[in-house]
């Protein structure tokens, strides 16, 4: 028996349909960001995500009936991401200017022990250092990932684009950098826990 496997495909119709939306209403979604995003490279960014969506819309055959309502609502919630990514982004940097802080986030729960006093300091500073260890050793690759997505907070999405690698082999690489430093930090561990 042979079967075929139906792929979506936009028809001549849904071109037309996309370049008059694109056409008509690309001025009042711009006015409508610039009102929103100061900066107008976001806006274009914006703008350009946004019809990217409807396009994405169409090639999985869920065409748009009221677009100019559509095409609003995903460009707002294409300002709200990001807002929120600048704000967790400000929050890391803002945390990550002071070591200390910077050395917790970083080891998280699974590497700093609990308590306070001179004891968590000095463990703090020995998990810092051998991180910054740690991390020297890992492949490029892996360190890259695993510095852009911890430190930095980025997502392996925005990694994957930036970079044109799939969000699987980040995912991989990133899993293999941590296995490499739990495996690399066991014996600090010990001495800690002695």
């Amino acid at each position: 028996m042979n079967s075929t496997v139906a792929s979506p495909r936009m028809t001549n119709l849904d071109d037309a349909r996309i370049t008059a939306a694109v056409s008509s209403q690309t001025p009042p979604l711009r006015a409508l960001l610039r009102r929103e995003v100061g900066d107008l490279a976001d806006v274009e960014d914006i703008l350009q995500e946004t019809f990217s969506e409807l396009v994405a819309a169409y090639r999985l055959m869920r065409p748009v009936e009221h677009v100019a309502a559509w095409l609003g609502r995903v460009a707002r919630n294409r300002v709200i991401d990001r807002f929120r990514a600048r704000a967790r982004h400000a929050e890391v940097v803002g945390e990550l200017a002071d070591p200390e802080v910077a050395a917790e986030r970083v080891l998280g729960e699974w590497l700093l022990p609990g308590g306070e006093g001179p004891e968590r300091a000095y463990a703090r500073e020995l998990l810092a250092e051998e991180l910054g260890a740690a991390l020297d050793e890992l492949p490029a690759e892996q360190r890259e990932v695993f510095v852009a997505h911890e430190l930095d907070g980025t997502s392996f999405r925005e990694l994957a684009a930036a970079t044109g690698v799939g969000v699987n082999t980040l995912l991989s690489r990133k899993h293999s950098a941590v296995r490499q430093l739990r495996r690399r930090l066991a014996a600090v561990y010990e001495e800690l826990d002695q």
